[in-house]
């Protein structure tokens, strides 16, 4: 009986625990925007110049590059520059 009342317990505090709530976005610093545009490119260089992409879905991720960034479907343009934290 002592098991039946654990396994309840630990079920019920799993369902009480938040989801996991993802980052609140942080916008793009004021300045130009470079839009990705179709054919995407599938081979960047290994270049390191931080972007602030601005995904499709909402949010912001910093990439190694402008390249980089557009070659992820999910990326609608970006910044220069890494996204601020």
């Amino acid at each position: 009986m002592r098991i039946a009342w654990a396994a309840a317990l630990l079920v019920l505090a799993g369902c009480s625990t938040p989801a996991s709530q993802p980052a609140p976005a942080v916008p793009l610093a004021p300045g130009p925007v470079t839009s990705c545009t179709d054919p995407r490119p599938q081979v960047c260089t290994m270049e390191y110049a931080p972007v602030c992409a601005s995904l499709a879905v909402g949010g912001f991720r910093t990439y190694a590059s402008g390249c980089n960034a557009c070659a992820d479907e999910a990326v609608s343009g970006y910044q220069q520059g890494p996204c601020s934290e």
